[in-house]
């Protein structure tokens, strides 16, 4: 049978490799905190170099005698390694070895197996699973010799391995027609969204990073939150009211991680979904971590992967309550918002974000004074409704004076529901450009 993931709290001497090549290397120190995030006790971590990874057992003879030695002195019966295995390597290791060996893959999938909450969560997970398992049917069993034949079920001479492989290819089969369900529903919604022009932020960014605290502290939600990679898995969308914007979608998505698997990012595709044709990014980033830079390289290959790598991005900077740093805004040459430097725990810099959130979804704000006659009442109404009035004022001819403030969007799309002309109350420097001429 296959050997099953391991327990809460089970023991395991965990091994970790540098190469000489930057592409292979992980890190120890996360390694570390995806054992004790899948639920595992880290009984000692093995480390070594090598030029590249044995074909036969990824590491050495030599490093395999002290993994067993460890085996015995900890009494565990689990081996992980912090990098991806081959199903041949991963089974030579554990026939050496006569116990369970987790890859860095394994890992990672078995603490989403954990987190997903949701119907489409538990979905895209099990999908995960078993394309993962598809190469790995091999390992573990005993009865692949066995022939079975049987009228109407399967051809005579079948073996279990040949039915294993139908069977999961059966169910990756129904797996895909539901996510292609799910994908299609969500396109609906956003279809919706886009028609009712509600803009769509999605938070991406490394896991641990401190999504899912902005997130509660700018919607008032209750998102599980935690000092643990991958503490949030399913999507999480929100209304959020953004100064002169309105209603906007904030979408809290699953947290990103050196190597993610392929097969996790394409099981994974109809909730980064949401980030590929979000209106802005906020890439929120760890501004404490040493590995900072790489970490913004290793989401930015992601959202690349997924499409998502031209959609207008605000960094922010969270965790300056870590080094002391004052909360402020980055801007650009043009003076646009790039970063906002903040500490989503202790809301320090919070304004700041709302305030760059602000510009960058409302690039197109006027301002202008406006002046109604008595009888135009229904679109002083209107302007009203739309929160555009900054202030109001009345002259002795009975006429109202308004301040005003709005997208230009909304006043085109007020104007025309009205059979009104926007040039007729524009100020002249405000009808230049191609929007004004349509």
């Amino acid at each position: 049978m296959f050997f099953e993931r391991p327990d809460a709290g089970e023991t395991a001497v965990l091994v970790h490799v540098d190469f000489q090549d930057e592409n292979e290397r992980e890190d120890s120190g996360e390694f570390l905190e995806l054992v004790r995030s899948a639920g595992a006790e880290p009984a000692t971590l093995l480390t070594g170099s090598r030029g590249r990874p044995d074909p036969r057992f990824f590491i050495g003879s030599g490093k395999l005698e002290e993994v067993r030695e460890a085996l015995a002195v900890h009494q565990a019966e689990l081996v992980i390694f912090n990098h991806a295995l081959s199903p041949s390597q991963e089974r030579n290791v554990e026939q050496a070895l006569k116990c369970r060996v987790l890859d860095r893959t394994g890992l990672i999938l078995d603490i989403f197996a954990q987190r997903a909450r949701t119907h489409e969560g538990k979905l895209q997970v099990e999908l995960a699973q078993l394309e993962y398992m598809s190469t790995r049917l091999v390992r573990g069993w005993t009865h692949l010799e066995r022939q079975k034949g049987g009228i109407g079920l399967r051809g005579p001479g079948e073996t279990q391995l040949e039915t294993d492989r139908r069977l999961l290819r059966g169910r990756i089969k129904a797996i895909h027609k539901r996510l292609d369900k799910v994908r299609s529903q969500r396109g609906q919604n956003r279809r919706a969204r886009s028609r009712a022009e509600i803009p769509s932020v999605s938070l991406v960014g490394y896991t641990n990073a401190g999504k899912s605290t902005l997130f509660n502290a700018l919607t008032e939600s209750r998102v599980y939150a935690a000092d643990q990679l991958f503490a949030t898995l399913d999507p999480t969308l929100r209304r959020l009211e953004v100064e002169d914007v309105g209603p906007v979608v904030l979408a809290d998505t699953v947290g990103f991680i050196r190597h993610l698997p392929h097969k996790l990012v394409e099981a994974f595709q109809a909730t980064l979904q949401e980030a590929a044709e979000a209106s802005l990014l906020v890439h929120v980033i760890d501004a404490a971590d040493p590995d900072r830079d790489l970490n913004v390289t290793q989401v930015e290959e992601v959202l690349d992967e997924i499409g998502a790598l031209d959609v207008p991005t605000l960094k922010v900077m969270n965790k300056v309550d870590l080094f002391d740093s004052a909360p402020r805004i980055e801007r650009n040459a043009e003076g646009r918002p790039e970063a906002v430097w903040l500490s989503a725990r202790d809301g320090r810099g919070l304004e700041l974000f709302e305030q760059a959130l602000s510009e960058c979804l409302a690039d197109d704000i006027i301002d202008f004074d406006i002046t109604l006659a008595p009888a135009q009442g229904k679109l002083r109404a209107s302007l009203h409704e739309l929160g555009a009035v900054r202030e109001e004022r009345f002259d002795e001819q009975g006429r109202t004076l308004l301040e005003i403030r709005l997208p230009r969007r909304d006043f085109l799309q007020l104007m025309a529901r009205l059979g009104e002309s926007a040039n007729d109350y524009l100020p002249e420097e405000l009808q230049e450009g191609p929007v004004w001429e349509q």
